[in-house]
């Protein structure tokens, strides 16, 4: 299944909040947690392994 999600994430070791958008389409799953609106993003890329 496929699917673009957006909310907060909540970073632990700083104890802040940030939008996060999440991309799921296949065995991919793309993540980001972004500041300034979301003009400025921290990107991961997540592929399954079976």
């Amino acid at each position: 299944s496929s699917g673009k999600y957006e909310g907060e994430v909540w970073r632990p070791s700083n104890d802040k909040i940030y939008l996060g958008k999440i991309e799921l389409n296949g065995a991919t799953l793309k993540l980001a947690g972004c500041v300034a609106g979301g003009l400025i993003c921290s990107k991961q890329t997540w592929q399954r392994l079976n």
